[in-house]
């Protein structure tokens, strides 16, 4: 009996160690899926975009911003800080701050301004940038172009009367002296973009043909220069020019509200300019940085920008609003950004040059 009862003692004592070695073994699995499902849950936080902060330096406008920066905070939960300024302020307080940078994004202004300060910026080429059309790709490396503005005319309706007005030619009417508003291109953007603009359309930026159309058009303008470019379209608007030459973004606002204007692409030849985007060297939020500018290219945002607000979208087959003429009905020439930003000065004192001599006269 104590044979058996030892056998059967035995066989309890290996059943019952068999038992504890089974919910041991579960024991190890369920810690270690534990383990596993808490290593994947990290690496889903530290790859998961969004969080954190951002701070975006930007010369942009409200409607622009508005539209841009609470749904970024919406979507990635990203606290997002926006200090605006103009570009130039900008550009030179991100020089100031090269050792220990503040802000993390320029969001906004001309892309030959961010070329020629290339030494502030962090490369970063997203990946929605071959959703971009061709002529306005990163193709440098460290700019997005992200929205396009270009090179327009502005017409009052009330005013025009018989007199046509198709494209730059048209400007030299005689019946049009006195009658034409421009900012100075010395001093506007915008009307350095005219300036150039009309170089290219009309024979090249070191042509003399160029040239002389520009004297011709500045002897029709009578030294009515306007003291910033927002006065040229609202001069236009208000009726104290019969026409502009000016830039598609708030031209297009005033057709939008209903003011008595109409925009002229020039048969000759419209530039679009793309508005640029960096990351600034050493951001200390790098991946929402980075996270933006994909953002910004996204087809979500650039839809919404072309159909809500009168920014030209900068991707392939974006949606625009009914009051803005589709791209592809205008003749677009693209421009020598590089040459036009290395040779600036040239241009502007050629300008200037001109203008005086006329003034003189």
């Amino acid at each position: 009996m104590k044979k058996g009862i030892g056998l059967l003692m035995g066989l309890i004592t290996a059943v019952s160690l068999t038992g504890c070695a089974g919910t041991g073994a579960e024991s190890t699995t369920a810690a270690q899926t534990e383990t596993t499902k808490a290593a994947e849950e990290t690496t889903a936080a530290k790859v998961a975009p969004g969080g954190g902060n951002l701070v975006i330096y930007s010369p942009n406008s409200e409607g622009l911003m508005n539209a841009t920066i609470p749904l970024f905070e919406e979507k990635y939960g990203v606290n997002v800080e926006v200090i605006q300024a103009g570009t130039g302020e900008l550009v030179k307080r991100i020089q100031s701050e090269m050792n220990d940078p503040y802000a993390d994004i320029l969001f906004g202004g001309s892309w030959s301004l961010a070329y020629d300060n290339k030494n502030l910026w962090e490369p970063y080429v997203s990946a929605n940038n071959d959703n971009v059309m061709d002529a306005y790709k990163n193709t440098c490396g460290f700019i997005a172009g992200n929205v396009l503005d270009g090179s327009v005319l502005i017409v009052n309706t009330d005013l025009i009367g018989d007199i046509e007005i198709n494209g730059y030619k048209d400007l030299l009417n005689p019946e049009l002296k006195g009658k034409i508003a421009t900012a100075d291109p010395a001093n506007s953007s915008s009307a350095f973009a005219q300036l150039t603009n009309m170089l290219l359309a009309m024979g090249g930026y070191e042509d003399d043909a160029a040239w002389k159309y520009v004297e011709d058009l500045f002897t029709n303008v009578d030294g009515k220069i306007c003291e910033s470019s927002s006065a040229v379209y609202k001069g236009v608007a208000d009726g104290e020019y019969v026409v502009g030459l000016s830039y598609e973004d708030p031209c297009a606002q005033l057709v939008r509200d209903g003011a008595p204007v109409k925009i002229v692409y020039p048969k000759e030849g419209t530039v679009y300019l793309p508005a640029s985007a960096t990351i600034i060297k050493g951001a200390k939020n790098m991946d929402n940085a980075k996270l933006f500018i994909d953002f910004i290219l996204s087809n979500e945002v650039q839809n919404i920008w072309g159909s809500t607000l009168t920014n030209r979208p900068v991707i392939k087959d974006a949606k625009t609003s009914d009051f803005m003429k589709p791209i592809s009905e205008i003749k677009v020439i693209e421009e020598d950004i590089p040459y036009v930003s290395g040779n600036k000065q040239k241009i502007v004192d050629r300008y200037t040059e001109i203008f005086t001599d006329l003034q003189s006269k």
